[in-house]
């Protein structure tokens, strides 16, 4: 479905991705694991159309994406929970919302996505008409999690979805993260959080200052002694 071929981005003169290369197939889960710095978020960045590459290309079902606007590759079917969350704190829950689906016009629609997202997300619904700024950081992560739905997105990008959330609510979002694919949304999968994002995960990517060093399947990697040694806390 998604498809990074030779990908290098720079920041000036700073080389942030060395040629990456990763697939992400229709229907699955795939994680991208590393430490602060690797080029992670920099990976979903060039994905999304916020960062241009210098070499490389980024096919989003066999169509070239690299040269797009941000705009444009959410109407072709991608959508990005950004790192941080940053929803519009000045806004309500469903102002929130209501902003995911700004590139459609079936009201009826999105009326019914809406409802689906209050279904998956109860607290977003006792909250809706309140300001997303007062909502706690796991509130916050299902909300921009909502909005990045509410485009009906075919594959979803979620940078560091449990960043800052206590043990029982990132439990909780790799559920949601898991039940989002079960209902055959692709997910491409950025996390420090290793040990979570490879119990989800079908294929996973380790990246190291702007390579891949490692990948194989989700479980395949959790079992690694290389990957046990730096992402897991060493052998057990």
């Amino acid at each position: 479905m998604l498809k990074v071929e030779n990908l290098h981005v720079h920041y000036g003169a700073i080389h942030a991705l060395k040629g990456i290369s990763i697939e992400v197939p229709q229907g699955k889960i795939v994680t991208l694991i590393g430490a602060n710095g690797a080029g992670k978020s920099t990976t979903l960045r060039s994905l999304s159309g916020l960062l241009k590459p210098s070499e490389g290309r980024i096919l989003l079902e066999g169509k070239e994406i690299h040269k797009l606007a941000a705009q444009e590759i959410v109407s072709l079917g991608m959508s990005q929970v950004p790192e941080g969350r940053r929803v519009f704190a000045n806004m309500t829950v469903r102002e929130n919302l209501d902003l995911g689906a700004y590139i459609r016009n079936d009201k009826q629609g999105i009326q019914e996505d809406m409802d689906k997202i209050f279904l998956r997300f109860p607290r977003l619904k006792e909250r809706e008409k309140q300001m997303a700024g007062t909502l706690s950081g796991g509130e916050q992560q299902m909300l921009a999690m909502g909005r990045a739905l509410m485009s009906r997105p075919r594959l979803l990008l979620l940078d560091e979805p449990s960043m800052g959330l206590a043990p029982l609510l990132v439990k909780e979002i790799f559920q949601i993260v898991r039940d989002i694919n079960t209902t055959g949304t692709t997910v491409l999968l950025v996390e420090q959080n290793a040990h979570m994002a490879l119990g989800v995960a079908d294929y996973a990517y380790v990246l190291e200052t702007g390579k891949i060093n490692l990948e194989g399947e989700g479980k395949e990697l959790a079992n690694s002694p290389e990957v046990k040694a730096a992402y897991l806390g060493g052998e057990e």
